[in-house]
């Protein structure tokens, strides 16, 4: 049996930002509940080599957005990384969500064999897609993902797996 790269990714990313979201919302209302200033909880991290709450939710869409639009063949959209509000955050996920509804079967199905190339600061990486995808994209999405739970969970928001998994 082969398995579909769309169905590995496409439904599973958009269903896991939207957990994304719905947190956040909770986030967002705990805040306001405890009188805490937004950025409070936007900076937190779990640790202080970490990433912060706000680039966690950042890097976790790009995940997404960036590795499949490698894989389609198509150009992700750009954003900038300046959300400094849950406004802000929500309304890059919901970017994201709208650009994995572009994607098309045909276009991710496509790219088992694609060779993908691509560098962070200094460094260089060479996948092949299917490889590109289970080694690199979910992993790192997923990560980051549970990371904003956890900064969120750790901060005395009342989450738990259920919210986590929808």
């Amino acid at each position: 049996m082969t398995i579909s790269i769309y169905e590995v990714s496409v439904p599973q990313f958009k269903k896991m930002l939207s957990n994304l979201s719905a947190i956040l919302t909770k986030g967002e209302s705990h805040l306001i509940h405890k009188k805490i200033d937004e950025k409070v909880l936007l900076g937190s991290r779990l640790f202080l080599d970490m990433f912060a709450l706000t680039k966690q939710v950042q890097i976790a869409c790009d995940q997404a957005k960036n590795g499949l639009a490698r894989l389609a063949g198509v150009e992700a959209p750009k954003m900038d990384d300046q959300e400094a509000s849950f406004a802000e955050l929500q309304a890059r996920i919901a970017k994201t969500i709208e650009f994995l509804d572009t994607l098309t079967r045909e276009q991710l199905d496509s790219s088992a064999d694609k060779e993908i190339k691509f560098s962070i600061g200094e460094r260089k990486f060479e996948f092949i897609g299917d490889k590109y995808l289970i080694t690199w994209i979910i992993p790192n999405f997923y990560f980051h993902i549970t990371t904003a739970y956890n900064i969120l969970r750790h901060n005395g928001v009342e989450i738990g797996k259920s919210n986590y998994l929808g």
